[in-house]
């Protein structure tokens, strides 16, 4: 089991990280020690003063597949859920600015929150799906899958002409703006719709 997940798929994300738009996806890879489940509390890295939520659709793969066309990419998947991309923003600006690899400021142990899935049936378009995370009882961050540069079935499309696809792969489909820090003692309570997907503390 893989987890693959793509960086500055929405416009208004990229402005406030100063990035460039992309012209073909962003794809990075995270193992399968940051995987977060359960609702398990997050405990900050030391290795970062400057630690980033960043909410996501993410997409669970339900069968075997490779050089998919966008077409087709609909049947690799039924479930549809939330998660959350934590990113070391201080290590990551640092490695880029010295045009490294920024691996290890994404795919940490931990650094992949999974949350509940819904089945995709029951959603509707899959580029009509609204999300947001609330901390601590605030709204901090919302976006809907119809911002995305790249829509879920052409990313699924792109990724299995690298990677062959198999049944359990979690596809991360990108943050929508209004990024930021969390801190010790925190919750974190993420939404697809009004439906409560995770909840979990930072320690």
């Amino acid at each position: 089991m893989k987890i693959i997940a793509i960086g500055h798929n929405y416009i208004e994300h990229n402005k406030e990280l100063n990035s460039k738009h992309p012209s073909e996806p962003v794809v990075f890879m995270k193992p399968d020690s940051a995987i977060l489940n359960n609702n398990k509390p997050f405990y900050l890295p030391g290795f970062s003063e400057e630690l980033h939520y960043e909410t996501e659709l993410i997409i669970k793969i339900n069968r075997l597949g490779k050089n998919i066309s966008p077409r087709f990419a609909h049947r690799y998947y039924s479930e549809v859920g939330l998660g959350v991309d934590f990113t070391a923003r201080d290590l990551q600006r640092r490695l880029k600015a010295e045009g490294k690899p920024w691996e290890i400021a994404k795919a940490f142990d931990g650094s992949a929150v999974i949350g509940d899935f819904l089945p995709a049936s029951g959603l509707g378009d899959i580029q009509n799906i609204a999300f947001r995370l609330d901390i601590d009882g605030k709204t901090v961050q919302q976006g809907n899958s119809s911002d995305m540069i790249f829509p879920v079935n052409e990313l699924i499309a792109y990724v299995s002409r690298y990677f062959t696809l198999k049944t359990g792969d979690i596809l991360f489909t990108g943050t929508p703006a209004g990024v930021g820090r969390i801190a010790i003692g925190n919750r974190l309570e993420g939404y697809i719709f009004d439906k409560k997907m995770v909840d979990f503390k930072v320690k």
